[in-house]
């Protein structure tokens, strides 16, 4: 099936796309303009705020750890409920505060190199560890209860927009009856949105002087692979049969939430 996932024109906005318009297994396509997933909301422009409030964006959730929100805070405007949930991205115990991200990699490089092999093994370890452990599942199933009780818009967002954003999005579009085909195919368009940004950062990365570890490590972060999230849906299939049936085990979700999810969110 094809699907055509269109980014959300806005000035700042990185990779922002609301769910509106995929279509589920049963015929039906989910509501515009009450699921959006995006980049940072940092330093956005007055006319950007002004977007999101037409839309009627009530809640945003920030999935980021507080070194990243510390670098690059959201702007937040009056009325708006933040909530602050974070995913952690990377399998570093040791990230503190005062610590920058890109310090934290280039610390954190060997040891990764060593324990997954190649940035790819270890963003598909990363994405299924934010299913499969204990902290993020506890913010995971925040997050869906404010999915299921919210009335406004909700937008919910990572650092790029990918990855912590794109599993919150295979959680919520599973729930609403979305194929696995659709799934990552929207996963997939974060490849096509970003491709100037990582083509930029990349370029930019072969002038660096730092080790080649790290530079291998930071490509395979900017990487949009159907694997990182295919890798995490098999794993979370094999212990609990299915997504729907992982988030009602584990993330508390019901049979009437998915049915009020539903009424909400769909045509």
């Amino acid at each position: 099936m094809h699907v055509h996932v269109r980014k959300m024109q806005a000035k700042k906005l990185s990779n922002t796309r609301d769910s509106g318009g995929l279509p589920t297994a049963d015929g039906r396509k989910i509501k515009h303009g009450k699921l959006i997933r995006s980049g940072k909301l940092y330093k956005l422009p007055q006319k950007t705020v002004d977007k999101l409030k037409k839309l009627g964006v009530t809640t945003v959730v920030d999935l980021r750890i507080f070194t990243e929100i510390e670098e690059y805070p959201d702007t937040i405007w009056e009325g708006v409920n933040y909530v602050h949930l974070p995913l952690l991205c990377t399998a570093t115990p040791g990230i503190t505060r005062e610590k920058s991200m890109r310090y934290t990699m280039a610390v954190e490089s060997k040891r990764i190199k060593s324990e997954f092999g190649t940035g790819e093994n270890y963003m598909e370890q990363m994405y299924r560890s934010i299913l499969l452990s204990e902290e993020p599942r506890q913010h995971l199933k925040s997050l869906l209860r404010l999915v299921i009780d919210n009335d406004g818009t909700i937008l919910w967002h990572c650092s790029s927009g990918k990855d912590r954003a794109g599993i919150v999005a295979m959680l919520i579009e599973s729930l609403l009856g979305v194929s696995e085909e659709v799934i990552l195919a929207d996963y997939m368009a974060s490849s096509r949105f970003l491709r100037g940004k990582f083509l930029r950062n990349k370029f930019g990365l072969a002038l660096v002087p730092c080790a080649f570890r790290l530079k291998k490590l930071l490509k395979a972060f900017m990487d949009v692979k159907p694997q990182f999230l295919t890798s995490a849906m098999n794993a979370v299939k094999e212990q609990y049969g299915s997504i729907n049936n992982y988030c009602k085990q584990v993330l508390g979700v019901t049979d009437q939430d998915v049915e009020t999810m539903k009424q909400k969110y769909l045509e």
